[in-house]
């Protein structure tokens, strides 16, 4: 088995799907990269056993064959070499894998291919087509409030709902919650699963420099996303989501808009003063004017910083995490956003005002923190 690629095509290639590889394998093949060749095309896989990671590539060849090769070696040795063809000799007999360059020849010990986990078959799986922006921006929003509870796991992932007329996207930790919908995306039936974050992390770094459409394929209990010559499947989550509609109130009388930028700043500033344990910031709202404030009495440390703002409602005091509204306020890309509230001890809504995708509909929820006295 022989095939000639360019190192820098082939690093590519590997560091795209070596996301996948774990620190802490149970099984010692996982530590490998499958490499099956079939006449010009060299297949690439990377597997954990809950995701695992294809890529294809063209190359040099007139061969089939398949083998096993360490990630971590093959990778640091590619990282070194400027960019030339490489020629790879596998010994089908021996598993030895020799790989020639410009510089020399190299030489490491591959496994056999049949020990690597094949890949899950899906059962009457259903699909939907989206587009990688979609799908990006999907993961983008929501990821970042998804929980690491591992006694609630189906916390740790984002929940997909599916339906004839829109595609929605769930993610919370309990105390703050995020729903993405898009209207411009459908499925043809109703469905709903729950993701782990690890392959959508690996998807939203590739899907950001991708054109290209996403092809989404479930069943029950795997996911597998194919574009552009990769393909990711991963494990479902399996158990039931939390009633997240229940948690978002609905009537908030007390409204306040305010320039996304100038409160991100604000809050910034401020909660380097706040409390190392609760990371507590205040929130005055009187009129059109917006007081942030923060304090630490064990350091005797505070901070206090005034916004304008266009407010109606009754005038309140509201404490919550400076972390989780930093996040949110993150990915928003508005320059403007709405905060939604009915009490000081009830969750808060950020919105976005005045969004460029009219087919794009984000709700934000974070919880208070109690304030002290």
């Amino acid at each position: 088995m022989k095939f000639i690629i360019t190192s820098t095509d082939l690093l590519k290639r590997l560091q795209t799907v070596s996301g996948v590889l774990s620190t802490n394998n149970t099984l010692p093949i996982l530590d490998n990269f499958l490499l099956e060749l079939d006449t010009n095309q060299l297949t690439i896989s990377a597997s954990d056993l809950e995701t695992t990671m294809i890529t294809t590539v063209e190359v040099k060849a007139e061969e089939q064959g398949s083998i096993a090769v360490p990630a971590r070696l093959l990778l640091d040795y590619l990282k070194t070499l400027p960019e030339q063809p490489l020629t790879f000799t596998i010994d089908e007999a021996t598993l030895g894998v020799e790989i020639s360059s410009s510089y020399g020849k190299s030489k490491l010990a591959g496994f056999t291919a049949d020990e690597f986990p094949k890949n899950p078959e899906m059962d009457d799986p259903s699909s939907v087509m989206v587009t990688s922006e979609v799908l990006s921006e999907a993961i983008q929003k929501t990821i970042f409030a998804t929980g690491n509870d591992d006694l609630r796991p189906v916390m740790s992932g984002i929940f997909c709902e599916f339906s004839s007329d829109e595609l929605r996207f769930v993610a919370t930790d309990a105390h703050k919650l995020v729903r993405y919908t898009r209207r411009d995306a459908k499925a043809d039936k109703t469905a709903s699963f729950i993701v782990p974050k690890k392959p959508l992390n690996l998807l939203k770094s590739i899907l950001a420099s991708s054109t290209a459409d996403v092809n989404m394929e479930f069943d029950g209990k795997n996911l597998k996303l194919s574009f552009e010559g990769n393909v990711v499947i991963a494990r479902l989550i399996d158990g039931k989501y939390p009633n997240y509609e229940a948690v978002i109130p609905k009537d908030n009388p007390n409204r306040m808009l305010v320039a996304r930028a100038a409160l991100l700043g604000s809050i910034r500033r401020v909660s380097i003063f706040s409390n190392k344990t609760t990371h507590q910031v205040r929130l005055r709202i009187s009129g059109s004017e917006l007081s942030v404030s923060a304090e630490d009495l064990d350091f005797s440390n505070e901070a206090n910083e005034r916004l304008s703002c266009s407010y109606e409602g009754d005038d309140m005091e509201i404490g919550f995490n400076s972390r989780f509204l930093i996040e949110m306020l993150n990915n928003l890309d508005t320059e403007d956003v709405e905060l939604q509230l009915s009490a000081p001890n009830r969750a808060g809504i950020l919105v976005p005002v005045n969004t460029d995708n009219a087919e794009e509909d984000i709700l934000m929820l974070v919880m208070p923190v109690m304030l002290n006295a």
